[in-house]
């Protein structure tokens, strides 16, 4: 990494929610209030800023990534599946057969295109009743990179042209052709060009590469001039890349395992940052897993809905 950065100080702790493992930070402009998961408590929170609230709705089992409908419900990418919940009216309706073994795999990080297509990633993770077991159908070679995975509503889970061993760091370019994917144990982020009517990724390069010092990059988001923020678990701190992979910002946190960082509030000019406390001394980093904010000045984008309905 380059070694000339822009500093930000100024980073607050916004909820001491002390999450196992804390991830997809995700404002809601309809509510006004920050979505996120706590992966293996397991359960979906949402978090009013203002009144310094959390509400929780706890899952059947492992909840890897979900997405904001356009309808007002929730798309849940469970370890036993996609499942559409209504979560103030009680609805909860399974979508998909799973494209792996639960019982080797499960979900991790999904965000929808700008065309309301949810796009979601698996990893290797063994029930410990489980080790050793898998199925044919299971994600690629055990321990090894598992297939992204796109849903278009009403369709089926379609494979795409991109796997990941942990796929993490999916955002998209602000004019929708190129995507990025982080794969987190190789500490790499490729680039794809992508095309917005099919969903069709192409030409993928290096987009961004980390040292094992550095940490490994989790979570990311786009901001308003298409610059990619980058979470870097186990390196404490948020980093900027520009388009052409430059690094020219870093905003350092007071937990080393940040997991995913979102804009949000009205102005989409806060970013917010979840972190994990699993593995973490509690009397080293007394706030790991709590959720963070800073005003890094630069605006962000809204976040792109599952279109389970027509856009209004």
């Amino acid at each position: 990494m380059t070694s000339r950065f822009e500093h930000f100080a100024q980073v607050e702790l916004v909820h001491d929610a002390g999450a196992i493992t804390g991830e997809s930070p995700t404002w809601s402009e309809r509510e006004q209030r920050l979505y996120w998961i706590d992966i293996e408590e397991p359960a979906l929170h949402r978090f009013d800023p203002g009144a310094g609230e959390d509400q929780r709705w706890v899952m059947p089992c492992q909840i890897g990534a979900f997405a904001l409908c356009r309808s007002g419900d929730i798309l849940a990418a469970l370890r036993l599946g996609l499942a559409r919940i209504s979560l103030f009216e009680g609805g909860f309706a399974s979508l998909n057969a799973l494209p792996y073994n639960p019982l080797t795999h499960r979900f991790n990080e999904g965000k929808c295109d700008a065309r309301g297509r949810f796009w979601i990633g698996a990893k290797y993770d063994p029930l410990p009743s489980a080790t050793g077991e898998r199925s044919a159908s299971a994600a690629g070679p055990i321990g090894g990179a598992a297939p992204i995975h796109f849903l278009a509503h009403g369709q089926a889970l379609s494979p795409a042209a991109a796997s990941a061993v942990i796929a993490n760091g999916m955002a998209w370019s602000p004019d929708n052709r190129i995507m990025y994917l982080a794969d987190t144990p190789t500490r790499t982020v490729t680039a794809f060009d992508f095309d917005i009517e099919s969903g069709a990724l192409s030409s993928p390069r290096a987009f961004a590469h980390f040292e094992r010092s550095d940490g490994k990059p989790d979570g990311a988001a786009i901001d308003s001039e298409g610059f990619y923020w980058s979470a870097l678990y186990g390196g404490g701190r948020i980093v900027r890349i520009a388009p052409d992979g430059a690094i020219n910002r870093e905003i350092r946190l007071p937990v080393s395992q940040p997991t995913m960082c979102a804009f949000g509030d009205a102005d989409y000019r806060s970013l917010y940052v979840t972190s994990a406390s699993q593995g973490v001394s509690k009397q080293q980093e007394p706030h790991a897993g709590g959720i963070f904010r800073c005003r890094p000045g630069v605006e962000g984008r809204s976040p792109n809905l599952f279109a389970d309905e027509a856009p209004s």
